[in-house]
């Protein structure tokens, strides 16, 4: 059984071919990071029009690496939110009238619950009820998945995503976007210990994040170096950091987000006993993050670097369960959401 599935909630453009929900047959990925990277982050116009202009070439050569016709595919999944609303749309109509076109059932499909159903591509599937961490540029979650289809909220950020973080903290140090992997490989060669910054306090009972604090820090910190008031710091040519510094600040930071994450995740695994703990979303690429998770709950399940960043295998995953209940959507309905919470 085959399901074509649809990804376009942020700035990539995403198609995948999966069978049995099970085999990657198709994963292909449009990148829209260089076309972002002159602005230090996502223009949501932006990333609607190129979604625009590629989504079906990359529909076709999923289909074609696959070496599937239409005749072929079973299903049709796309994700329906959360996200940009732009974007969003974008994927939903065009998966709305292939659906149409091609009599095929329709599955709409939410981008967070997909991130922790990327682990069932890999040999290193999760059992119920599994634990799942999703971190990335939009979204910091803690979610207790009790079947298939049922999830529970547990924590999520008050504020700030951690990708979100890395990439506003990347930007004002002067690293390039997206900020995650340059802050990693800047951190390589810093101090993590040089400079302390704070975690947030939520409370004992809290499996929540927030890391406004530890960015707002960050500025004091960088502030305080250059002598630059807050007003100036979004002017790149109005201050310089030496190579060092740069380190040494990624590396500090990155310690206190991972520290952050690692402290919520290790709470609410230890309060709820689940069978696996899986780690999703981009900023699960972040090897520090890994082996520092790793460290505390040796057995945590990261889904491949590949199926860590915005795709439509993922999607896929997700839809061949739903599929298997016959959760299918009237093309007609389907609508996007960008604040979507239900599956």
């Amino acid at each position: 059984m085959n399901i074509l599935a649809i990804e376009s909630s942020c700035d990539e453009t995403a198609a995948a071919v999966i069978k049995d929900g099970a085999e990657v047959l198709s994963n292909i990925i449009a990148s829209q990071i260089e076309i972002h990277a002159r602005y230090g982050g996502v223009v949501p116009e932006v990333a609607a029009r190129s979604h625009i202009e590629v989504i079906i070439p990359v529909i076709e050569q999923a289909l074609e690496e696959a070496k599937v016709s239409w005749e072929n595919i079973d299903a049709i999944a796309v994700t329906k939110g959360p996200g940009l609303i732009g974007s969003l749309l974008i994927g939903v109509m065009t998966a709305r009238e292939l659906a149409i076109a091609k009599n095929k059932p329709l599955i709409g499909i939410n981008h967070i619950w997909a991130h922790a159903f990327a682990s069932f591509l890999t040999d290193n599937k999760p059992e119920f009820p599994f634990l799942a961490l999703t971190v990335s540029g939009g979204h910091t979650t803690l979610s207790l998945y009790k079947d298939d289809l049922t999830r529970e909220v547990i924590g999520e950020t008050l504020d700030d995503a951690a990708g979100e973080a890395f990439d506003k903290v990347a930007k004002l140090i002067g690293l390039p976007y997206p900020g995650g992997p340059a802050i990693s490989k800047s951190a390589e060669s810093g101090d993590e210990n040089a400079y302390k910054f704070p975690l947030a306090n939520l409370g004992k009972d809290s499996f929540d994040f927030s890391f406004s604090g530890l960015k707002t820090a960050v500025l004091r910190q960088v502030q305080e170096i250059t002598g630059v008031n807050p007003g100036s710091m979004d002017n790149k040519k109005s201050y310089e950091l030496d190579e060092k510094i740069v380190a040494d600040i990624s590396a500090s930071f990155q310690k206190a987000a991972v520290d952050a994450l690692i402290k919520q995740t290790q709470k609410a695994y230890l309060r709820y006993s689940p069978k696996a703990l899986v780690v999703g979303g981009g900023v699960a690429c972040n090897s520090y993050l890994r082996e520092k998770m790793h460290e505390i709950i040796p057995n945590a399940i990261f889904v491949p670097p590949v199926l860590c960043t915005d795709n439509a295998a993922m999607i896929g995953a997700l839809a061949h369960k739903m599929y298997q209940q016959k959760k299918f959507i009237d093309p007609y309905e389907l609508k996007a959401d960008s604040s979507l919470e239900e599956i």
